[in-house]
């Protein structure tokens, strides 16, 4: 199924199942659907950390990658909540993890 091109702008903490966590920036429509996930048991939990996060190159960066690799779910996709399923986003070496990594920087997170 294609989907729309999607903005991120807010990062939040995810809480792993076995207590470790990590960063991802995406928006409120991903957002809802991790809280979707914690409720169904994939992962343990999520917040949302800082919201309106300034629109950089670096953003840009890792947006693009993410909806170029990944078909994102949404909430508003009845069988993607009702089969929920959870992708921890990969994060490769090179332009996309340095974007990745100024994003959060820029944000005094991490």
């Amino acid at each position: 199924m294609d989907h729309l091109y999607e903005q991120f702008d807010l990062i939040e903490e995810i809480t792993r199942n076995d207590g470790s966590q990590y960063y991802e920036i995406s928006n409120i429509n991903q957002n809802g659907f991790a809280e979707l996930a914690a409720n169904n048991g994939l992962i343990k939990s999520v917040r949302i950390l800082v919201i309106n996060i300034p629109r950089t190159k670096a953003l840009e960066t890792y947006e693009q990658y993410i909806n170029k690799t990944y078909q994102l779910h949404t909430l508003m996709n009845e069988e993607d909540w009702e089969n929920p399923q959870w992708v921890e986003w990969d994060k490769p070496k090179g332009p996309v993890r340095d974007a990745y990594e100024m994003v959060l920087k820029a944000n005094k997170i991490g």
